[in-house]
């Protein structure tokens, strides 16, 4: 952990573990931005096309507007071929609760290994019919987990292939997840050592929190148990399910800050928010953290408990709700020559950048909502997002860059985009 600890109370904590504070910083970010102290420039004159962008991307996507949450469950199917009935059918005998389990457990350690591939990287996979399919990005990640997942690459029992544990993940090593990914000199996928750090630390972080994961054995799939006291909770709140999402898993994040004995993950410092030595200077960003969040309501509800609260959660601070708002002039660049540049997580570019893409988003979600005529009752942010914003991102990008990387060069560990 990084040397941080100015005087807090737990309930400092609590507030930089929240939604409300990611909310209020990247508000101040904003402030900042409008009058002019921060690398960029805001266009919010452009909102308005960005706003029919999505729209326009969401009908063609989702014609009927009934779509999903933004989740990694989607990606599992990525060119519409359903792979989640082999799952189906391997958990066809377990329990509802061990199917919750089972899921959870997939799409922990999904998403945990969906940080930016970059742009060289593709999964290769063979249909039926013996033809090669290629999936690139968050959907090629997506299909290789699930593959190990369906293989027991994450378990400790051959008998059990389908769970996540720590004793599996222990034993996990490079070469095994490196041959999972299909990773070769020719196709080199980013942050591979640090995606197998993180899992290595997953593992740890299970033994020691018995309480959230269980012991027989440690596993993600036994915040299930406690979140809906087995199966006999009818309601969990989303706001909750990320405390514990942040609080369970929070130690796993490499060279993060924490504040006493509480790693808190996805936080950065920035000197317009505060002296780099206080509270004050803190943006919390928690993106895989919302994002797995928003992974974990499916499975969560399948079980038969509902989960509200959901707009509670925030946007997601990442590259293709970023690449969006700069492809499409919102955000420029004050000086353009740092888009030639790679640019670190913790660089006060890429932290404005992310605060500014997370407030935009809250004044784009409104406009799009009042374009499909559907209220934030119907049409919550995560189907905003779904729709939605990462999609006309990653278009937008294809269309201006050959390889579809994002506008800004991101030097990627592997845990952050």
């Amino acid at each position: 952990m990084s040397e941080f600890n100015p005087p807090h109370t737990e309930q400092d904590i609590n507030y930089l573990l929240s939604p409300a504070a990611i909310r209020d910083r990247a508000q101040q970010i904003f402030e900042c931005a409008l009058e002019g102290m921060t690398h960029f420039e805001i266009h919010l004159e452009e909102l308005d096309a960005v706003a029919e962008l999505v729209r326009d991307v969401t009908l063609r996507t989702y014609p009927t507007l009934a779509l999903p949450y933004h989740s990694r469950w989607g990606h599992f199917q990525a060119a519409g071929v359903d792979r989640l009935a082999t799952l189906d059918e391997e958990l066809k005998e377990a329990s509802l609760g061990e199917k919750a389990r089972a899921r959870l457990d997939l799409v922990v350690v999904s998403v945990l290994l969906d940080a930016g591939a970059g742009p060289g990287w593709r999964f290769v996979e063979t249909s039926g019919s013996g033809t090669p399919r290629e999936i690139s990005r968050s959907e090629g990640l997506a299909v290789a987990s699930l593959k190990m997942f369906l293989q027991g690459a994450f378990s400790s029992s051959a008998g059990w292939p389908c769970r996540v544990d720590a004793v599996g993940l222990s034993r996990l090593t490079l070469d095994q997840l490196a041959e999972g990914f299909q990773v070769s000199g020719d196709n080199p996928l980013v942050g591979l050592e640090g995606r197998l750090k993180l899992l290595h630390a997953l593992g740890r972080a299970l033994e020691n929190d018995p309480e959230r994961f269980g012991t027989q054995p440690p596993r993600p799939g036994g915040l299930w148990d406690l979140l809906t006291n087995k199966g006999q909770r009818e309601s969990v709140s989303a706001v909750t399910l990320l405390g514990h999402v942040l609080r369970g898993l929070g130690p796993i994040w490499p060279g993060r800050l924490s504040l006493g004995e509480t790693p808190l993950g996805d936080v950065w410092r920035h000197p317009l928010l505060g002296e780099l030595d206080s509270l004050a200077c803190l943006m919390p960003f928690h993106k895989l953290s919302q994002w797995l969040t928003y992974s974990m309501i499916e499975p969560i509800e399948a079980s038969g408990a509902s989960v509200g609260d959901v707009t509670s959660l925030t946007g997601l601070a990442e590259y293709r709700n970023g690449g969006l708002l700069f492809d499409r002039g919102v955000l420029t660049l004050r000086d353009d020559e740092l888009r030639h540049r790679r640019h670190r997580p913790d660089a006060p570019l890429i932290i404005e950048w992310r605060a500014l893409t997370l407030h935009l988003l809250e004044l784009l979600a409104p406009r799009v909502r009042a374009l499909l005529g559907k209220t934030e009752e119907e049409f919550p942010l995560a189907k905003v997002l779904e729709g939605g914003t990462w999609r006309a991102g990653r278009e937008l990008a294809r269309e201006r860059r050959a390889d579809g990387a994002p506008p800004l060069q991101l030097e990627s560990d592997g845990t952050v985009f």
